[in-house]
C-alpha cells in the first residue's frame, strides 16, 4: 500500500501519523504517537551526556548539572518540534484553524505534560542512581517543565503564523529551537538553584 506524503511530513518531525482528525484525536493517543520517537531522541542526546561525563567524572556536583544540558536542551527542542508537526499537519488538512489555538493551548499543554512527567520519572531515576536523588529531582522536575512549555509553544506557532501569513512549517521550527534553548536553561538552573540551594 502505497505511503501517503503527510505520513512522512509526519515522520520528518517525529510524530507518527494520527489517522484521524487532530482535535478529536484523544489525548493518549497524541501521546501514544510521539512518545516512541521521543525516548530514541532522548537516548540519542544521553550519548552525549555519557561522553562528556567519562571526562568530567572528577568535578564537582555544579558541573554534573551542565553535563545534562544537551540532554534537557534536544529533548525540549524535540518537544516543541513533534507539537509544531503535528498542528501543522492539522492545518493542512483543515482540521485546524488560527481561531482554534485555545483548544490547540489545553491539549499541548496536557500533551506536554504526560510526555515531560514519562520522560522525568526516567531522568530522576537514571540521574539520582548515576549522580545523587537531588540531581535526579533536578532533572525530573526540568524535563517535567521543559515538556510542557515546549510542547505548549510549539503547537501554537504554527496558528500563530497562519494568523500572521507566514509559512508555519518555516517558520515554527527555528522559533521554537530558539525558545526553547533559552527558557529551557533558565527553567533548568532556577529548579536547580531552589532544590540545591545553590
Amino acid at each position: 500500500m502505497p505511503r501517503h506524503p503527510l505520513q512522512d511530513v509526519a515522520r520528518q518531525g517525529g510524530v507518527e501519523p494520527l489517522g484521524r482528525p487532530y482535535l478529536s484525536t484523544p489525548i493518549p493517543r497524541l501521546v501514544r504517537s510521539r512518545a516512541v520517537w521521543l525516548f530514541v531522541l532522548a537516548i540519542g542526546a544521553t550519548l552525549t551526556v555519557q561522553v562528556l561525563s567519562h571526562f568530567e567524572a572528577t568535578l564537582a556536583e555544579m558541573t554534573a548539572l551542565a553535563l545534562f544540558v544537551p540532554l534537557l536542551i534536544g529533548t525540549g527542542g524535540n518537544t516543541g518540534n513533534q507539537a509544531a508537526t503535528t498542528v501543522t499537519r492539522a492545518l493542512a488538512l483543515g482540521e485546524v484553524a488560527p481561531r482554534d489555538i485555545l483548544r490547540v493551548l489545553g491539549r499541548e499543554v496536557r500533551v506536554g505534560f504526560l510526555l515531560g512527567l514519562a520522560l522525568g520519572l526516567v531522568g530522576f531515576v537514571i540521574a539520582g542512581a548515576v549522580y545523587s536523588w537531588p540531581i535526579g529531582v533536578v532533572i525530573g522536575l526540568t524535563l517535567i517543565a521543559v515538556c510542557t512549555v515546549a510542547a505548549t509553544i510549539g503547537g501554537i506557532m504554527p496558528l500563530v503564523a497562519r494568523a500572521i501569513h507566514v509559512d508555519p512549517a518555516v517558520f515554527s521550527n527555528p522559533f521554537i529551537t530558539t525558545f526553547v534553548d533559552a527558557t529551557g536553561l533558565v527553567i533548568y538552573f532556577l529548579i536547580a538553584r531552589t532544590v540545591l540551594g545553590l
